[in-house]
Formats: C-alpha cells, sequence, structure tokens
C-alpha cells in the first residue's frame, strides 16, 4: 500500500533483536512516550515479528528511540513493502517521487544492503537482489564504504528455523535512518566489568530496565538492593580497595552521575517524607543463595517498637529475622508510592515459581499502575517477570494496608516459598534423570 504524506508523517521500519523478546514493546512503548508519542503500528502488527512497522512519527522520533534502545538493529524510512518481490516493485513506484528525489541526486552516493532474517544468502544472490532493484531511479554514484546514503532490502523468511521457505514471507525497502544500541550490550559486559557481586545483572537486561523506567537525563534513580558488595569471581575471597560501586562507573565514564550508597535495611525507614526519585530500579533478593532477612526480631512484632538503649557502638550486632518476599514487595510498593514523582516509574524483578504462576501473582498498589510484565525464562520450573508501574496519585492514609484487602495478597503470598520450590525443582530434575538413567542401564524398563 503506498504512503501519500508529507516527510513529516512519513512510515518508518524498525528491525528488532531476536533476543529478550518479551521485552521489546514496552521498551519501544517507554522510550516513545519520552517523545510524547503513542505505538501506532502498521497493518497486521504480530508483536514477535523481528519488524514492525511504525505511523505518525518523525525521523527525529526515530532517532530518539535508536539513540537508547538495545532491543532493536535498525531502523528505516519505508519507501515500498510487499509479499512479493512484484507486490514490492508496484509499492515502490507508488512511493512519492518528491520523497525519494532528495536522496537520489546526482551528487549524492550511496549503497545497498540486503538483510535476511531466518536464511543466509549467498553473496551471488545478494547481487542479484540488488539488480534487480534497477527500476529505482537512483542518479549518483554508489560507494560502499562511505556512502551519503544507505538504503536496505530487508527480507523475512519466518520464525521457523527447522522451516525455511525458499521465498521471503515479506519484503521491505527502505532508507536507513539509524542502528540502535546493541553494541552497549558487548561493551558493558559482565565479563570486563572491573568489579562484580554475586548477583551483578547482565548488561542487556540492565539497559533494558533502565529504559523501561524511562530513565532520562539528570533523574535522580534510586536501587534499593543493589546487593551485597561481595566479590564473586572464581577464587576471589575478599574486594580489593578499589573494587566498588563508582569505580565501575569510572570504567564506563560516568562516574559523575554517581551520588552515593548507604547500607541500611530496605524494610526500615530511612529516608525523609515526601517525593525523592523519578525513578526505582532494583533487583529485590530471591532467597536462593541464602534466605533473605531483616533486622529485628520477634519481639519486635509483639512490642512494637524496641527502645534504642541496648545500642553499644561499632560493637552492635543487629538481631536478624526472615524477610518474606512478599513482605518486601509490599514494603518496595509502598516506598514507591511515597517516594516516587507523579509519572515516575518502579522497575522490579519478580521471581516466579512457573507451574503456579498466575497474574493475579503480581503486587498491586493504589497509587501504582502496572505498565508491563515481561518473563525471563530461568528454567523448566522457574523465571523472573519485569514488572514495571507507574506512580498516578499520592498515598492516602489507607493505601498502606490496602494490599490487606487485596485479593491479590493472599495469592503473592506464595512467592514466600519461592526458595523451597526452586530447590524443589532441581531436586526433582535430579531424580527424573536419575531414573532416565536406570532405565537407559537396564534396557528401558
Amino acid at each position: 500500500m503506498a504512503i501519500h504524506c508529507s516527510r513529516t508523517c512519513l512510515q518508518y521500519l524498525i528491525h528488532l533483536a531476536h533476543d529478550n523478546v518479551d521485552f521489546r514493546l514496552p521498551e519501544i512503548m517507554a522510550l516513545l512516550s519520552l517523545r510524547g508519542k503513542q505505538f501506532d503500528p502498521g497493518e497486521n502488527f504480530e508483536e514477535k515479528s523481528p519488524f514492525w512497522r511504525l505511523n505518525g512519527l518523525s525521523e527525529e522520533d526515530v532517532k530518539s528511540i535508536m539513540a537508547r534502545t538495545v532491543c532493536a538493529k535498525s531502523a528505516f524510512e519505508l519507501w515500498g513493502h510487499g509479499r512479493t518481490h512484484s507486490e514490492l516493485r508496484t509499492s515502490l513506484l507508488k512511493y512519492p517521487t518528491e520523497n525519494m528525489s532528495p536522496f537520489l541526486q546526482k551528487d549524492s552516493t550511496y549503497k545497498i544492503n540486503v538483510y535476511t532474517f531466518n536464511k543466509t544468502l549467498e553473496f551471488e544472490d545478494r547481487i542479484k537482489k540488488i539488480d534487480e532493484l534497477e527500476y529505482l531511479p537512483f542518479k549518483g554514484r554508489v560507494n560502499l564504504k562511505n556512502p551519503k546514503h544507505t538504503f536496505s532490502l530487508l527480507e523475512d523468511y519466518g520464525m521457523d528455523p527447522n522451516n525455511i521457505p525458499e521465498t521471503p514471507l515479506y519484503i521491505y525497502f527502505g532508507r536507513w535512518i539509524s542502528d540502535g544500541q546493541r553494541e552497549l550490550i558487548r561493551s558493558h559486559s559482565v565479563k570486563n566489568r572491573h568489579f562484580i557481586g554475586n548477583t551483578s545483572m547482565d548488561a542487556g537486561l540492565s539497559f533494558i530496565m533502565a529504559n523501561h523506567a524511562r530513565v532520562k537525563a539528570h533523574d535522580l534513580v534510586y536501587d534499593p538492593f543493589v546487593g551485597t558488595g561481595k566479590a564473586s569471581r572464581k577464587n576471589q575471597k575478599w574486594r580489593g580497595p578499589d573494587e566498588n560501586i563508582r569505580a565501575n562507573l569510572r570504567q564506563y565514564g560516568s562516574e559523575k552521575l554517581y551520588v552515593d550508597v548507604l547500607v541500611s535495611d530496605a524494610s526500615k525507614a530511612v529516608w525523609r517524607d515526601g517525593v525523592l526519585f523519578d525513578a526505582i530500579v532494583t533487583d529485590p533478593p530471591y532467597g536462593i543463595r541464602e534466605s533473605t532477612r531483616r533486622t529485628g526480631s520477634q519481639k519486635d512484632s509483639v512490642n512494637s517498637v524496641k527502645p534504642f538503649e541496648d545500642y553499644v557502638g561499632d560493637s552492635h550486632v543487629p538481631v536478624s529475622m526472615a524477610y518474606h518476599l512478599s513482605d518486601i514487595f509490599t514494603d518496595l510498593l509502598n516506598f514507591s508510592a511515597h517516594h516516587l514523582v507523579i509519572g515516575g516509574r518502579l522497575v522490579y524483578w519478580l521471581p516466579i515459581y512457573r507451574p503456579e504462576y498466575c497474574e493475579e501473582m503480581v503486587p498491586l498498589h493504589p497509587c501504582l499502575r502496572l505498565v508491563s510484565n515481561c518473563e525471563q525464562t530461568l528454567s523448566s520450573h522457574t523465571s523472573r517477570r519485569l514488572i514495571t508501574m507507574e506512580k498516578i496519585k499520592e498515598p492516602e492514609e489507607t493505601d498502606a494496608l490496602a494490599h490487606l484487602s487485596d485479593p491479590h495478597f493472599s495469592v503473592y503470598q506464595g512467592h514466600n516459598a519461592f526458595r523451597e520450590k526452586y530447590f524443589s525443582g532441581i531436586s526433582k530434575r535430579m531424580l527424573t534423570g536419575k531414573e532416565e538413567t536406570n532405565k537407559i542401564a537396564n534396557g528401558g524398563e
């Protein structure tokens, strides 16, 4: 279908990476919202597809998205598309000449790339496909090393690697606009990081979390579960004097963005009242490596607040008690409701035992709107879900205990047994493996 509009309302094509598929749409929508734009896909939109057509954007909007996204590879001004090369030709010839001509002048240079999804083409086949585009009115010179304009022919061969068709299912042609930030995943790899802890987050997912949170320049961002600070490289028991968060940010040229870190109990009130943060981005402890704990004792629950008279300075060793996952989430959501600005976002990971998961397990809060819920599978029986919430109102007195009357609460209390279910699943897999081994040893009986 031809596109007849001015250069301010062209259609754009986004070529997406085929990993972290569940996270792609929320990331692109979040980045668009920073520009005040809505996600407006073309006809027959398929979320799992590696190619999305977007309407209602300017080239600056697209460049803004690509300057942040780690889920998208490249973006193009879409000139034509179709199910066959014949349909593509018809579409391209209907494309307004005034939209093409600025990029086809005699004094310009260009090159054409061929991208294929789910199929590898020989070099000769790529050249043949480029030659078949001779009907396009290119007037400039070909320059493969440093062209002024780059164009791309993109062919989609479906998503089934075991059933690749002879001909593409769909074809696109357009002018390259910008690449995404996939290189950041490699350059910020945990393997090359100066200091890593035992729960250091994968670089790609870290960027996705920041994008889902709509973090922008001059925002104040808080991570209430930044980590234990324990070194976790192989055979390393102790942390060196320069192995810290600040050193990591210095490594990436971002030290000036670092405010500070404090050691505290996330279950205790340590911040002054009022809104403080533009975003809260965190990965709460799941209780896998060790059970989750908080300061206090059972007496605190019975006798309310214990006097601080027992404190004896540096020699004081606080008593600890269990800190259930449901309590962690309740405290985190209440904290976010009180300390996020209106429109600020909370982004956190929720561990899930997959056989029992249902949407009702996601904790809710009257002041926070659920924006997205994306799954990362960890094993056959466990996963974690990246939950994004946005503050929509200031808390009232009754909101702090709203979770107790919320029908979701009794359901997501099931997270308290996540550690036991996690190790139970591992034991079952080990047992199944032994049973299979015995079956093989006994001739399949």
